[in-house]
Formats: structure tokens, C-alpha cells, sequence
């Protein structure tokens, strides 16, 4: 456990370097940011004095450094745009983007595996038909015009959810169910290929030989076995929800990481983009151990060592 715990760590810093390293160069290939700033209307020394008051004329592997080493304190610098810190943009907005990403994980995980292991306890039946049909609408409708029929539907024509905003949990029905209905069809397909291998294992059979009653079998035999891929699968689609909901936050105007990452980038905010984007190949390796440690526990062959 130990070593498994420290290569993980290992993986962690290099993921963080790299990313933060081409998150760095990449966005200030964008553009000049002084000129930005300026205006249209700066004039040279105004572009000039932008670009030293916020060390944009020193060389980028010097910007870079001294970008890190506040990183490495807990100091990601302050917005360009905003008057604010980065960090402290971020923390404003990281409980509505954990609140979506979270209740989108449950509705998938929700509609996903009953519907996995009811198509496979009748492989070839209307109900598997159905499931399949399902999961190819789901991953077929993009999220965007997904979400903008729900608001059509459940905000002008049957107005009894709120379209837009965070202030209450109905703001997040809406939205989680966008977020869910996406990542269902990948975690039902996983759990109905999962389930149909373990059911036609042969502890399976003995368990019923031996008289098992079916729902005993099913729960605590094979479903269990089947959903130890599933628990990956899970971690990296809450891992999308975190850092995919870009499109989703701003369909319902949901002030989080996703939709403060939209106005960044599109203001080339610099530091709070590479802030957004190092918290999210954190989160990635983070919920990848996590899986880990749950898949270990379900399954005690596997060893974390």
C-alpha cells in the first residue's frame, strides 16, 4: 500500500508539472496579452507599460518559474480581469461544479447499471432492445441542445423548474440530469458486458446448485464482480463532470469552474485558466487512485502494492 501510495504521488507531481508546463507556453501562444488590456485605442507605451507592470517582457522561462513557485505556496496569483484572486475565484465557484458534478454521477450511476443488469438478465429481449436503444440516444444528443430542450420543456412549457442559476437545489435538476444522461450509456454498457461474463461463471452456477435465492446471487455474487470496472469507469466520468461542464454551466448560466474557465479563456485570463486546468489533471489522478482503492476492496484478489 505503501509503495503503491507513493508511485501514485510520483504520478501526481509529474502530471502536475507537465500540465501546468504546457498549459503555460501553449496559452501565451494565443495572443499578446498586453494588447488585450491596452484596448484598441492603447497606444505603444500604454501596451508597454501593461507588459512590465505585469512581467510580461521578462523571458517565459522565467515567468514560468516564478509562476510555479507561487503555485508550489498556494499562490496561483491574481486574475487579470477580475478583482479577485485566482484561488479565490475558484473556491467561489468549485461548490456549484462539485454539487452538478456529483448529482450528475448519481443519475448516471442511477439510470446506467439497473439498466445493465436488466438487459443482461434478458440478452436479446425487448427490455436489452431498449436499454441499447437508450444508451445510443444518450450518446448521440449533444449536451447543448439536450439541455436547451429541457429548458424549453420544463421552464416555458411546462414551467416548474428554474432554467437558469445555483441558488436553490432545483436550479440543479436541470443540469444533473444533462450531465448524467450523457455518461449513462458508457456505465450501462459496462455493467450489462460485465454481468452477462459473470453470470455464466461457474461459482455462479454452483451458487444456484447449492440453492441460493436468485436475488442473493445476483446482488451480492455477481453484481458485485461486475461493477469493479464500472467503479473506473464511475471516476472518470466524474471526472468529465468536473472538468467537462463548460458547455452545460453555460447553457444554464450556473456560476462554476466550468462556466468561470469559458469567460477566462475567452479573455485570456492566463492565470486562472492554468490554475483550472492544473486543479483538473489533479482531480483525474486523484479519483483514479481513489477507484483503486475501492476496486480492492470489492475485490480482494486485486493488491494495491
Amino acid at each position: 500500500m505503501l509503495r503503491f501510495t507513493l508511485r501514485r504521488f510520483i504520478v501526481a507531481a509529474l502530471v502536475a508539472f507537465l500540465v501546468s508546463l504546457v498549459a503555460f507556453t501553449t496559452l501565451r501562444m494565443t495572443g499578446d496579452l498586453a494588447i488585450s488590456l491596452a484596448g484598441a485605442d492603447a497606444t505603444p507605451e500604454d501596451i508597454a507599460t501593461l507588459r512590465q507592470a505585469y512581467g510580461l517582457d521578462r523571458p517565459l522561462l522565467l515567468q514560468y518559474a516564478d509562476w510555479l513557485a507561487g503555485a508550489l505556496a498556494g499562490d496561483f496569483g491574481r486574475s487579470y480581469y477580475f478583482p479577485s484572486s485566482v484561488w479565490g475565484l475558484i473556491a467561489n465557484a468549485l461548490p456549484v461544479t462539485l454539487t452538478l458534478a456529483t448529482l450528475g454521477l448519481a443519475i448516471c450511476l442511477a439510470i446506467g447499471i439497473p439498466l445493465g443488469v436488466v438487459a443482461a438478465l434478458r440478452p436479446g429481449s425487448w427490455i436489452d432492445r431498449f436499454a441499447m436503444t437508450t444508451a445510443v440516444i444518450g450518446q448521440a444528443i449533444p449536451n447543448f441542445w439536450f439541455g436547451l430542450m429541457l429548458i424549453v420543456l420544463f421552464g416555458l412549457m411546462i414551467p416548474i423548474l428554474p432554467i437558469s442559476g445555483d441558488a436553490t437545489w432545483a436550479h440543479f435538476v436541470l443540469p444533473s440530469f444533462v450531465l448524467g444522461w450523457s455518461s449513462a450509456p458508457a456505465v450501462m454498457r459496462l455493467t450489462r458486458s460485465g454481468m452477462l461474463e459473470v453470470l455464466s461463471s461457474d461459482y455462479i452456477r454452483t451458487a444456484y446448485a447449492k440453492g441460493l435465492a436468485p436475488l442473493r446471487v445476483l446482488f451480492k455474487h455477481a453484481l458485485r464482480n461486475a461493477v469493479i470496472p464500472v467503479v473506473a469507469l464511475a471516476s472518470v466520468q466524474f471526472g468529465n463532470m468536473l472538468t467537462g461542464s463548460v458547455v452545460t454551466e453555460t447553457v444554464f448560466a450556473m456560476n462554476g469552474v466550468g462556466y468561470l474557465a469559458w469567460i477566462s479563456i475567452s479573455r485570456q485570463d492566463f492565470p486562472v485558466v492554468q490554475a483550472i486546468l492544473l486543479m483538473g489533471a489533479m482531480f483525474y489522478v486523484w479519483l483514479t487512485f481513489a477507484a483503486d482503492l475501492i476496486n480492492a476492496w470489492l475485490d480482494p484478489r486485486i493488491r494495491v502494492g
